[in-house]
């Protein structure tokens, strides 16, 4: 009676909607990470002092300062000094954007120059151009050490996501928690049930990408 009453299918739809504006919050956030820091990556590899500077104290102000911190000065902070009335949704996707470029852009960073340099001096002794050896020598020997560590800071970027329910979005944790507060007088262990059915929702999300980050491994070991 009470699991019928806590799963009834008006709930289920809730949590499975809240779930995909969770998923639609990481993957879009994801997608532009991966592009932006992996340009941010190649930069960050420039010999110009300033602009490894600059590089340096943008990926250093992501690490100190907090996201949740990111979050509530994107949201609040901006809406108040400069009258930007971002939406929450959009809030998240531009402060876990901001996080996940610089995160990528420094594992990119760190692929490219454990590359040997032998292995650039023979391109460019083929005949190749700076741009041909980044494209055809640099970006496929570097894409085997950087995938396991992206794969993670993904994996990190969807579990962080949750905290978009603290500027108001809808989405899984919330909605969770509303179920929750609607059925205690029915269900007193509530709690339990909802916030065992998110964590394997979440764990349906990130398995897949945990899975496909050891299958790469076992298949460029074998090369």
């Amino acid at each position: 009676m009470e699991f019928d009453y806590l799963f009834q299918t008006s709930h289920l739809v809730r949590l499975f909607e809240g779930l995909w504006v969770t998923a639609k919050i990481a993957f879009i956030s994801v997608f532009f990470s991966a592009i932006f820091g992996t340009v941010l990556g190649v930069i960050m590899t420039s010999k110009n002092i300033l602009i490894k500077a600059i590089c340096r104290l943008y990926l250093e102000a992501i690490r100190i300062i907090p996201i949740l911190v990111l979050l509530f000065v994107f949201y609040f902070g901006f809406a108040t000094w400069f009258n930007w009335q971002w939406s929450a949704v959009l809030v998240c996707i531009v402060v876990f954007v901001l996080w996940g470029t610089a995160e990528m852009g420094d594992l990119v960073r760190a692929a490219i120059t454990s590359i040997d340099q032998h292995q650039k001096d023979a391109a460019y002794a083929l005949g190749l151009s700076p741009i041909q050896t980044l494209s055809f020598v640099v970006f496929p020997l570097s894409l085997k050490r950087v995938t396991p560590g992206a794969i993670n800071l993904f994996t990190r970027m969807i579990k962080t996501s949750s905290l978009a329910v603290l500027i108001g979005v809808v989405e899984v944790i919330k909605v969770g928690q509303q179920i929750i507060e609607n059925s205690l007088l029915v269900v007193p262990n509530a709690s339990l049930w909802i916030y065992g059915l998110i964590f394997f929702l979440y764990f349906l999300i990130c398995y897949p990408l945990s899975r496909l980050a050891t299958h790469l491994e076992k298949v460029w070991e074998s090369r």
